[in-house]
């Protein structure tokens, strides 16, 4: 299933779609109702598919920790590959709903968006519960190009740049392209480095250099 995405700039809902990663440490900010049957299973696959991966999680620890028979599981997910697909899918919907928003509640200004981005990292980098981003980790489990896992993970990234581009756009850059392509790259290079080398503060060092190319990008 495929939910709307927001219009980028009003942070309106449009038709668009986008396919990232909400901070858990952020996601614990917002409540949430009694999880069905269905939603403990997601929400349990997502926890366990970010700690110890897709391939070396199987269905019997998934319906153990989610306190749920297995035939449950596969009357919701005919496959062990529809339960990622879904758990992808909860990542994209908290992106949606909740981190894209709160960047661009951050300030009025598409620069300090921009910059905001790794603040919100930061804390993310910070969290016990760390693994690096599960749409990278995704990729690399389901390395085929062709593949939906693989597909989605791709589709993702690809969208995450639209959004870096619409505050690109919105501040006025003179190569919107090219500051989309540096932003995300830093963005994706400080996540690599918080995950391989357990250095959460990638994420200042990032920001620092962002805000030189975005001085750059938008100087008159």
């Amino acid at each position: 299933m495929f939910l709307p995405t927001l219009a980028y700039k009003t942070g309106r809902l449009g038709p668009r779609r986008l396919t990232h990663i909400m901070p858990d440490s952020l996601l614990k900010d917002f409540p949430s109702a009694p999880a069905s049957a269905r939603d403990r299973l997601i929400d349990t696959a997502m926890a366990l598919f970010n700690r110890y991966g897709f391939h070396a999680t199987g269905v019997d620890r998934i319906v153990a920790a989610a306190k749920v028979a297995k035939k449950t599981l596969y009357s919701h997910f005919p496959s062990k590959e529809d339960l990622i697909l879904a758990a992808l899918a909860r990542k994209e919907a908290a992106f949606i709903e909740k981190f894209a928003p709160a960047v661009l509640a951050s300030s009025p200004e598409p620069r300090q968006r921009l910059l905001a981005l790794f603040e919100m990292a930061k804390n993310w980098y910070s969290d016990p519960d760390f693994y690096g981003c599960l749409f990278v980790n995704a990729a690399v489990e389901y390395s085929e190009p062709g593949h939906p896992v693989n597909a989605c993970a791709r589709r993702f990234k690809s969208e995450l740049r639209s959004f870096i581009r619409a505050q690109a756009v919105a501040g006025g850059a003179k190569d919107p392209d090219q500051l989309a392509d540096q932003i995300a790259l830093l963005f994706e290079g400080a996540t690599t480095v918080a995950q391989v080398s357990a250095r959460p503060d990638a994420a200042t060092t990032a920001k620092q250099i962002a805000e030189t190319l975005v001085d750059l990008a938008f100087r008159k």
